[in-house]
């Protein structure tokens, strides 16, 4: 899913033991867990898990991944791609209805893509994800109303163009950005997405922010439908380990506090724990655009000055694994030869020696833009604080922001660094390398800009030979670790609990779960 995440939001939560999703007796079974609030519910415009949760389940687009994370029939029930690979057929099932009943057609895709790119729409991610279609640029910078390479050819025939053959740009279209939206409702509120007509296996029943969310099953969704009537989340409703323990919600996450309780294999937990690798990495991102970290040997010093394995030893107990390249094991193009800096304190020094400033004396003020509230920071990046004050003599200050600000302006908000994560959005090295540091890109937070890492990302994207591709991918993912674009930090995994009569809920690599599939048995 997704796009901006592993939200350090999240990743705080999880330290704490605070995150995710109890059955109620009765003929209709009820799912309950435990949620936050969305920020938003607008596909257009969300950019975050902690809203995709809820949009994955309430609306749908075109394509969806499916269990091998490969991109298969949604509201398209097949499409044709032409011999050149640029222009996609689609033919839409003709049993797809909004939640209102009324039917699907080409033409609202048409429309919500339109709309996604309108400047007014605001939104942050359809120049990402939707920015292959030709004539897509125009839209977005406001000369053109049409989506020139949009086609409806009749109400169940729509006819897409893309500016070169992409192997990814199927699996961009399971991004929420390209679900359909209800024009007849978008036009009526700005705030519409509070009672949206969405297309998805539930419909939105009841929110009431920081109390309580409600997703009623869709008796008439075109797909598989849910086997339980409705899912409750209670939105920040406790510590959600002691909800679990006395029977409120079915699956709670599991944080730091509570990970020697649950893999004890002793103990009530055990046998209830599942343990998800997600494709997602956590990282510092540098302002490449002002001192001191437009020197690349200031980059490498604060690299080499993190012991990583300590951190996921004693900080994260092993729950995360540590990073020294950008994509994640599992994903697509994974290099196990990658070779990345190491913890030397003494080669960091030499480097701060040897860069323009000569010494951390003349380093100007070093502040890190984190996410957060009333000066809570995660563990994770205390501790990485910890290791530049011990090892180099650096103090460095942190700025919070509040997780709207963070998580959808953090390029105009950013200090020196910031601490963030990212979990894949799809499987393909295109959605880490590309999206994260490529000149220009709305997710390159840090401004890095490379020229060859531009044009061998190009030529990776176009690229129709896979292997070769992955192979240039990888190339540029070594440039980049050599040039530290950031310094990765570790690979994510979900722990998580989930009762013994709850059927069907499965993380994906992407942290999410399809509750649609979910069946909770009478207890």
């Amino acid at each position: 899913m997704m796009k901006r995440v592993i939200s350090l939001f999240l990743a705080l939560l999880l330290a704490g033991g605070l995150l995710l999703g109890g059955c109620q007796l009765g003929e209709r079974p009820t799912l309950n867990l435990y949620g936050i609030d969305p920020l938003t519910l607008d596909p257009a415009v969300s950019g975050e898990m902690l809203s995709h949760e809820y949009i994955l389940q309430i609306f749908s687009g075109l394509v969806r991944l499916d269990d091998n994370l490969e991109p298969a029939p949604d509201i398209a029930k097949r499409w044709e791609i032409s011999a050149d690979g640029r222009t996609y057929t689609f033919y839409l099932r003709k049993d797809a209805k909004f939640h209102d009943g009324r039917k699907v057609k080409a033409e609202d895709f048409k429309y919500s893509w339109e709309r996604a790119c309108d400047p007014a729409t605001g939104s942050l991610t359809a120049a990402t994800y939707l920015g292959d279609i030709v004539g897509v640029r125009e839209v977005l910078a406001g000369k053109a109303e049409e989506i020139s390479g949009v086609r409806v050819i009749d109400d169940y025939t729509l006819q897409v163009t893309i500016d070169a053959p992409k192997s990814y740009f199927l699996a961009k279209l399971t991004y929420p950005v390209a679900f359909v939206v209800d024009r007849n409702e978008v036009g009526l509120d700005k705030e519409w997405w509070r009672q949206p007509n969405g297309t998805g296996p539930f419909k939105l029943e009841e929110w009431q922010e920081g109390k309580r969310l409600v997703l009623e099953r869709n008796a008439h969704y075109y797909g598989e439908r849910a086997k339980v009537d409705s899912v409750v989340f209670a939105l920040w409703g406790g510590v959600p380990m002691n909800m679990y323990e006395t029977g409120k919600i079915d699956v709670a996450g599991v944080g730091l506090s509570y990970i020697d309780k649950v893999t004890d294999k002793a103990g009530s937990f055990y046998q209830e724990l599942q343990v998800v690798p997600e494709l997602s990495f956590s990282y510092i991102g540098f302002n490449h655009t002002r001192p001191p970290f437009d020197d690349v040997n200031i980059r490498r010093a604060f690299s080499l000055a993190i012991d990583k394995d300590k951190l996921v030893s004693l900080v994260f107990r092993n729950m995360m694994q540590r990073a020294d390249g950008i994509l994640p094991p599992g994903m697509p193009g994974f290099n196990e030869n990658l070779s990345g800096l190491k913890f030397d304190v003494s080669q960091a020094k030499e480097l701060i020696r040897a860069s323009k400033y000569g010494s951390v004396d003349n380093l100007p003020p070093i502040t890190i833009t984190t996410m957060g509230w009333g000066g809570l920071i995660s563990q994770g990046l205390e501790a990485i604080i910890n290791e530049w004050r011990r090892n180099l003599g650096v103090e460095v200050k942190v700025r919070q922001l509040e997780p709207q600000r963070f998580l959808y302006h953090l390029k105009e908000e950013k200090d020196e660094m910031y601490y963030l994560g990212w979990v894949a959005d799809y499987p393909h090295p295109q959605n880490f390398l590309e999206l994260l540091f490529r000149t220009g890109e709305e997710n390159n937070a840090g401004e890095y800009s490379n020229p060859e890492v531009d044009a061998l990302l190009e030529r990776a994207g176009v690229e129709l030979d896979y292997e070769r591709s992955l192979m240039l991918y990888q190339e540029a993912e070594q440039k980049l670790v050599d040039d530290v674009a950031c310094i990765p930090l570790w690979f994510g995994r979900n722990y998580i609990l989930v009762k013994p009569y709850v059927e069907g809920y499965e993380l994906t690599p992407m942290g999410y779960a399809m509750l649609n599939k979910v069946s909770v048995r009478p207890h």
